[in-house]
């Protein structure tokens, strides 16, 4: 279908949409002027040049060129389709679109979407209700002897799954209408049996852990057994509703705190979360049983902002080193201020804030060290400051050291690890010079400084002859008043930047110019050209408009006549070229051609501009 959603009903979502509200989800923004900016999701920048301009409902990174409306970011950011994106905001916003309207495929797609996640929330529900029941004492008892409030619980909605094959298949059979035990299959809540028919269930005798997203929908579930008994955590698999590497536990009550406080907590289990927000520190996600990805850095340096914290919570065992070295590279490149707190040996957040409170974890936190300052002082503990040791401490640390794209802060650091083992900063420079080739390949590779999708589009070209039709395009998006002059004096028809032409002639087809640039942006739908639109839109609003249109009325003119005399030197040649051919018929249509411009001209020349 050419048309998926009625152009009406996304003219009625996007009025109804904040982007300014959508973007703050994942984005730390701050008043600048007209505009609020922050520090860009789609690529990894030490300064802000990502801008939000809430009364065109637009946004624009002056840093890769990512722009567009609301349903833009959407888009770029969870990696919707278009219908989609406007089908996420409609339920936000509460407006109704008939699903009628969308294509069989994409319909079939949208369904499936919905009913995993309907499926999911159903699961949760049961869960909840088994650990509230009769059959839940067990798992109540091993929730309190964890010191688990009941608040606790109810906040992140934790349930139990019963010991048994098919209780949750049964429920699902039970309900009316049915559930399919096919999509319980694709979130990773039943199992086909392998011999006969039917399904049994994934998770049994645990208490489960609901992962939400950022909007409050479940996505999946992780569940722990009562006793010591193997395996000891079983998480949901991969589904089209969740991705455990751009995913993170208690991510959609830690954001509003942690962009109050600038700080976040990164710690390892579910219990640990628990924990640390029973005691107060909301401003917490856990891991999900991977190590930090890129995904999961974007969405912490959204939550904080540049000049914030992340604070990675580990163990001080060999397996906690490793995973603040393999940390170090993914923050270094999206800039952002990572740093390590070590508990005392043989105590996780879990333990020692039950043993010592929140005030102790405070002073612990804030003597947090930088993950390479982390590094450094972790090699001296283990291998000792002998002659060997210092060669393998320099060894052990020259790749992670090599792999800071920062050269103040590289620099810093092996002074600083040169001053701590007492060797000369020259020979640790050479040292860490062994590993650098390799980091500064990765360092000039463009996929590691942008995601693909910020830099394959990139923007159309506007060379110094198109500046003016620029200009043009962005008074029209600036004073609304001056696009009746371009329509009735057809400048657009001498607009030789095609992309620039497509931009202008959707403001002309706008309802009278009046609709918010948001608007506008929904109907092109080239990425590119979408981002060039935001560029130009972004601008700040005249604050004299008798003046600012005074200007624009002169840059029309200036362009009308540059264009025309163009146009007619253009003509003249082919006149001319024609004449020493002696094709009459080509000179016969130029020169009509001649005489139709002058015309024009003179009609143009009698309108006041």
């Amino acid at each position: 279908m050419a048309t998926i959603i009625p152009e009406d009903k996304i003219r009625e979502v996007q009025n109804a949409s904040d982007i300014l509200e959508i973007v703050s989800e994942s984005v730390v923004l701050k008043k600048a002027g007209k505009n609020y900016q922050g520090l860009c999701p789609f690529h990894a920048e030490k300064t802000g040049s990502f801008s939000v301009n809430p009364s065109k409902q637009i946004f624009y990174c002056f840093g890769c060129g990512a722009g567009g409306n609301v349903f833009s970011f959407l888009m770029k950011k969870e990696g919707m389709s278009f219908p989609e994106a406007v089908r996420d905001l409609a339920r936000r916003y509460g407006v109704h679109i008939p699903i009628a309207q969308v294509s069989p495929e994409q319909k079939k797609q949208i369904a499936e979407r919905d009913q995993l996640l309907k499926v999911n929330r159903l699961a949760k529900e049961f869960y909840q209700s088994k650990l509230n029941g009769a059959g839940g004492e067990t798992a109540r008892k091993y929730l309190s002897k964890r010191r688990l409030s009941q608040e606790t619980i109810e906040s992140f909605e934790l349930g139990y799954a019963p010991d048994g094959w098919d209780h949750l298949v049964n429920f699902f059979q039970h309900r009316k209408p049915p559930v399919p035990l096919t999509l319980g299959e694709k979130v990773g809540l039943t199992i086909p049996r392998k011999t006969g028919t039917g399904h049994y269930d994934s998770f049994r005798n645990r208490i489960i852990f609901p992962i939400f997203n950022m909007s409050h929908q479940v996505i999946g579930f992780g569940g722990r057994v009562l006793d010591n008994s193997l395996p000891k955590y079983l998480n949901s698999p991969e589904t089209a509703v969740y991705n455990k590497r751009g995913s993170l536990y208690g991510i959609d009550k830690a954001k509003q705190s942690a962009r109050e406080t600038e700080i976040i907590y990164v710690v390892e289990g579910y219990l640990d979360l628990l924990a640390m927000c029973q005691h107060g520190i909301t401003n917490s996600v856990a891991t999900l049983g991977t190590a930090l990805t890129p995904a999961h850095v974007k969405l912490l340096r959204g939550l904080v902002g540049r000049n914030g914290k992340v604070i990675l919570v580990f163990d001080s065992d060999t397996a906690g080193i490793r995973a603040a070295e393999r940390s170090i590279e993914v923050f270094a490149r999206e800039y952002v201020n990572a740093y390590i707190l070590v508990l005392p040996e043989g105590h996780d957040p879990d333990s020692f804030l039950f043993e010592y409170g929140s005030e102790s974890f405070s002073s612990a936190s804030a003597a947090a060290m930088s993950t390479v300052s982390f590094l450094i002082e972790t090699a001296i503990k283990r291998h000792g400051l002998s002659l060997d040791g210092k060669i393998r401490i320099i060894s052990e640390l020259k790749t992670p050291l090599a792999s800071i794209e920062d050269h103040v802060a590289k620099s810093l650091y092996i002074k600083l690890l040169s001053e701590k083992i007492s060797v000369d900063e020259a020979a640790v420079m050479e040292k860490i010079r062994e590993s650098s080739p390799a980091a500064m390949k990765s360092n000039r590779d463009p996929r590691h400084i942008y995601p693909p999708e910020a830099t394959d589009a990139g923007l159309p070209l506007i060379s110094k002859q198109d500046r003016m039709e620029s200009q043009i395009v962005t008074m029209m998006f600036q004073l609304p008043s001056v696009i009746e002059k371009v329509r009735q004096r057809r400048l657009v028809d001498l607009f030789e930047n095609k992309s620039l032409k497509l931009i202008a002639r959707t403001i002309l087809d706008s309802d009278g110019g009046q609709d918010r640039s948001g608007i506008l942006l929904s109907k092109i739908k080239d990425d590119g050209i979408r981002a060039l639109a935001a560029s130009l839109a972004m601008g700040e609003d005249c604050r004299d408009e008798h003046t600012c249109v005074k200007r624009c009325m002169s840059l029309l003119s200036q362009f009308e006549k540059s264009r025309s005399r163009r146009k007619k030197n253009i003509l003249l040649q082919d006149i001319i070229a024609a004449e020493a051919a002696k094709d009459q018929d080509t000179l016969d249509r130029t020169l009509d051609r001649f005489l139709k411009e002058k015309q024009d001209i003179v009609r143009k020349k009698s309108m006041p501009f």
